[in-house]
């Protein structure tokens, strides 16, 4: 059985509804303003952006998603820390996503969905 690490990653209706494309199967490609991919560590991040900063720009709705990756592909990422200890990222370069996602094990799913008072 491949070990694998679970992470977080907190998305909005739009990058959602391109998951659902893909089967749940895959993290659509990066814009190009966008050079990492950086899927979070703990769920209580990924909750605190989805909740707090989603819902509070563009469409108003934020959704945690949950899933695995083959934990010895995850560890060739470094952990990044980008505020207190619990806000940890792995930053994957926008170029390797397509690898990425095919080391995801099983479905991404959505385990919280958040929506600001004006959501659309």
């Amino acid at each position: 059985m491949t070990e694998v690490v679970t992470l977080y990653r907190p998305v909005g209706p739009e990058e959602l509804a391109l998951i659902a494309a893909s089967g749940h199967l895959a993290f659509p490609p990066r814009l190009p303003e966008q050079p990492i991919f950086y899927p979070v560590t703990n769920e209580a991040y990924a909750t605190q952006i989805a909740r707090d900063w989603n819902t509070k720009h563009g469409s108003r709705q934020g959704f945690v998603t949950r899933f695995d990756v083959e934990a010895a592909y995850a560890g060739r990422f470094e952990r990044q820390v980008v505020g207190g200890r619990e806000h940890e990222e792995l930053w994957v370069p926008a170029e390797e996503l397509e690898e990425f996602n095919r080391h995801i094990v099983g479905k991404i799913t959505v385990i919280a969905e958040f929506k600001g008072e004006d959501a659309q």
